[in-house]
């Protein structure tokens, strides 16, 4: 008896294949293929993509005993005049920091490492809210 499946490739009980080339690089189907995008002059426009502002807030915005003060300041005078006085303490406190490391002889390591810490604090305190 003698089937036929040709979905399988099975004829007969045996197998059998249509595939009769190799699988390596076929020079044709390249040359097709440049040849075609050569052909295909279609232009696509490419937008900027979307970005989103970061949003900067500070992780202890509301808490600590002098954030009440700090908060209602900022809506009294103003969102950019309230960040120009802040900028202009931090540096004075900077300045402040940088006087004491040298009266004391600490070096740029511990200056930095005491700026960070005063940072730290002010953001406990409510400074920074």
């Amino acid at each position: 008896m003698i089937t036929s499946i040709s979905a399988t490739g099975f004829k007969g009980g045996l197998l059998s294949s249509s595939f009769h080339g190799n699988w390596g690089k076929s020079t044709a189907r390249e040359d097709y293929y440049t040849q075609f995008a050569k052909s295909v002059t279609t232009r696509v426009r490419v937008r900027k993509p979307i970005r989103f502002q970061p949003v900067m807030k500070n992780v202890n915005e509301g808490k600590g005993i002098f954030a009440p003060i700090v908060v209602a300041t900022r809506n009294i005078i103003g969102k950019k005049r309230f960040n120009q006085l802040r900028g202009k303490a931090i540096a004075l406190h900077s300045q402040v920091i940088t006087e004491f490391c040298k009266t004391i002889g600490a070096d740029g390591k511990q200056r930095q490492g005491l700026i960070r810490l005063a940072k730290k604090n002010g953001e406990r305190l409510g400074f920074l809210a």
